[in-house]
């Protein structure tokens, strides 16, 4: 896939960019306003499968992706941000969406928004609306932006099923403090008399509050019983212990859908189990620039994990590889995001730390700064590189075996699957 979008696509997403002078203010208010100006394309959807959550929703999708098309199903989906193009935001039928098709969706998105304030997710989840309606498809497989009670995904009156992945803390300033204001703001999705495949959650008050929800709203909580993460009919195709919960509750989103009519067998759910498709997940890196870096017997990965669970998640994956040798980080993150809460379960396994840019944009740290909330947070070893390759050059005489980690950011991640690698990244919404 090539790195850069068409000359349309860039000039559109530019306009519709600067059409609030906010990245995200959560109102549904302008998107239900634009969508009825387009005609209601959200009432002309395929059956729609919503999921909030912090962690683990792309991933839930992947699976659950991979087992309606084993089962020959057209799956229409939709998550975000994206790694490398805002193409693969939008998959029709199986597809990514195409540049000319993208920009005449936007296009004519801008045109019924006439001008009026509207932030980027939203102006864009409209367009993303308008295309579904408009190609057939089995299902659409929705993930929310950003919360759920008032998130741009959240104007779907009747879903076919919605679940809720692992919640944790992220996005504080706009959700909330405490994990029982986020997990109210995430439950925000259930719907009257729609199941809600609940993911195991480690917090007891994440889990009340949601079932209190369902409970307000009439909705159907189906929890994944956690035993259930061990009792996959396949390995996950993803790597990391955590991904065993991802699939587990993909498969019960399958068993919602089968009692629904789709005809999801045994095979279909262990063939979406295995073989999934979500980059920028726990990926290796084998081949390319970046891994012709490393001296032999050192291994290269990279992931796009930002927040507190991600990193105990990565900790647990590091310490599962003690054999492989010790841990050597390269991070890049978000302002914003806690790298205390990020960074602290990799501290007591990680041998060093490299810190680099992500742009030069206020919207990330810089490494300097990044370095010094990096050591505070335990890391030893820490210092500051140009970018990934110069990292990965100041890593190069480490003795084998070794594990090395490109982590903190989707941003960071996608720079590392670009063509050439390490390119300047700018934040999308």
């Amino acid at each position: 896939m090539p790195r850069d979008p068409s000359p349309r696509v860039t000039e559109a997403l530019a306009r519709l960019q600067a059409l609030h002078p906010k990245r995200i203010d959560l109102s549904l208010g302008r998107i239900r306003r634009l969508l009825q100006a387009l005609g209601h394309p959200e009432r002309r959807l395929p059956p729609v499968v919503h999921v909030a959550g912090t962690n683990g929703k792309g991933s839930t999708l992947a699976f659950l992706r991979a087992m309606l098309e084993a089962a020959g199903y057209r799956v229409h989906v939709y998550t975000s941000p994206h790694l490398l193009r805002f193409n693969e935001r939008i998959r029709l039928a199986g597809r990514l969406i195409a540049d000319d098709h993208l920009a005449d969706i936007l296009d004519r998105t801008e045109s019924a928004n006439q001008g009026a304030p509207i932030t980027y997710f939203e102006v864009t989840t409209a367009a993303a609306f308008l295309a579904f309606a408009e190609m057939p498809a089995d299902i659409l497989l929705l993930e929310t932006g950003l919360g759920g009670r008032l998130d741009a995904t959240n104007v779907v009156d009747r879903p076919a099923a919605t679940a809720i992945t692992r919640i944790s803390y992220d996005h504080m300033q706009f959700l909330g403090e405490t994990l029982a204001e986020i997990a109210g703001e995430k439950a925000g999705i259930l719907k009257p008399g729609v199941p809600c495949v609940l993911a195991p959650q480690r917090d007891e008050t994440v889990r009340a509050v949601i079932a209190a929800r369902a409970r307000d709203v009439g909705a159907t909580l189906r929890p994944v019983d956690p035993a259930a993460c061990a009792a996959l009919p396949a390995v996950p195709g993803l790597a990391g212990a955590h991904q065993a919960e991802n699939a587990a509750t993909a498969r019960m989103l399958a068993a919602v859908l089968q009692a629904q009519g789709f005809r999801i067998a045994q095979d279909h759910v262990a063939t979406g189990i295995a073989r999934p498709d979500w980059p920028g997940r726990l990926q290796a890196i084998t081949e390319g620039p970046l891994a012709g870096l490393l001296p032999p017997g050192a291994t290269l990965w990279f992931d796009g994990g930002h927040n507190d669970s991600a990193g105990a998640a990565l900790a647990a994956w590091a310490a599962s590889r003690h054999a492989a040798g010790p841990l050597h980080l390269i991070v890049g993150m978000s302002a914003g995001k806690s790298v205390a809460d990020f960074m602290g379960p990799l501290a007591p396994l990680a041998a060093s730390c490299r810190t680099v840019p992500l742009g030069g944009e206020s919207a990330f740290y810089p490494p300097a700064e990044l370095a010094t909330l990096a050591r505070a947070a335990g890391l030893g070893d820490v210092r500051i590189a140009d970018d990934v390759a110069a990292a990965l050059h100041d890593l190069a005489a480490l003795p084998p075996p070794s594990t090395v980690l490109i982590c903190g950011s989707l941003y960071l991640a996608g720079a590392v699957l670009a063509d050439p690698p390490t390119g300047p990244i700018r934040p999308t919404a």
